[in-house]
């Protein structure tokens, strides 16, 4: 059985890391380099860095902030915010990134997903979903707009899968930051609708929050307010999956 990942998920907002709640309030959380740095020294297994102002502001991703980050991370890094072309990922992965995590562009354009896989490998190729609980299910939220749209969050799951994405990062809108505990009923529908691994983030805020996530289909967990906030390490939580009947990295 694989191991599962802890995976600190990083918001990068253009000059600082921050950490949001429910996608809008951040907290300044460091520098770019040193928060690398210090989850280097705590042995996490991957770190997702998402650039939260791209897509907001119409740009493309920061490169020399990628490579700044790169040559600090001793562990495999996935990039996010920016990408809408396949020359963007080419860009990304070649000032360090071993992933790269797309959103919004698969809405608009789907083929981009295909593209990468092909070109890349669909290891390569994380698709990221906001989620939002509404009185009709779950869809799909919009971090432009700030609403959730029409689109079922299982149903996106299942085209980006058949569309070639490697993994799936999935962020409940309504959990972020709470810290009171991932949406289960959220991670059961999604990882029991798709077969490549579901990265779960929003909610975890004590060591008991991860074991639930993953009796529910989580392949590997994402978290960044425990860490910040609190004074739990990734290898304690670690420890507190193994001990839940979870392989782990210890």
């Amino acid at each position: 059985m694989l191991k599962v990942r802890v995976i600190p998920t990083v918001l990068y907002n253009g000059s600082v890391m921050v950490k949001s709640i429910q996608f809008e309030r951040h907290r300044n959380v460091g520098s770019p380099v040193n928060v690398v740095r210090v989850f280097n020294s705590r042995e996490v297994d991957e770190l997702v860095f998402l650039d939260i102002t791209c897509t907001r502001n119409g740009h493309g991703p920061d490169l020399d902030v990628i490579g700044e980050i790169a040559a600090e991370c001793f562990m495999p890094l996935t990039v996010g915010g920016g990408i809408t072309t396949v020359e963007d990922i080419t860009r990304v992965i070649r000032a360090g990134a071993d992933k790269v995590s797309i959103n919004s562009a698969a809405r608009s354009r789907k083929s981009l997903i295909t593209e990468g896989a092909i070109k890349f490998g669909s290891q390569a190729i994380v698709a990221s979903i906001d989620a939002k609980a509404t009185p009709n299910g779950y869809k799909v939220f919009d971090y432009l707009s700030g609403k959730a749209n029409e689109l079922s969050v299982t149903t996106w799951a299942c085209e980006l899968q058949q569309l070639g994405a490697g993994e799936i990062l999935l962020n409940s809108v309504d959990n972020d930051g709470m810290m009171e505990g991932f949406d289960l009923e959220l991670i059961a529908q999604v990882a029991s609708a798709v077969t490549i691994p579901v990265i779960v983030c929003g909610g975890a805020g004590r060591l008991i929050d991860f074991a639930p996530a993953l009796k529910q289909g989580a392949s590997a967990i994402s978290a960044a307010s425990i860490f910040h906030f609190t004074q739990h390490t990734p290898m304690e939580v670690k420890r507190e999956i193994k001990e839940a009947g979870f392989p782990a990295r210890v």
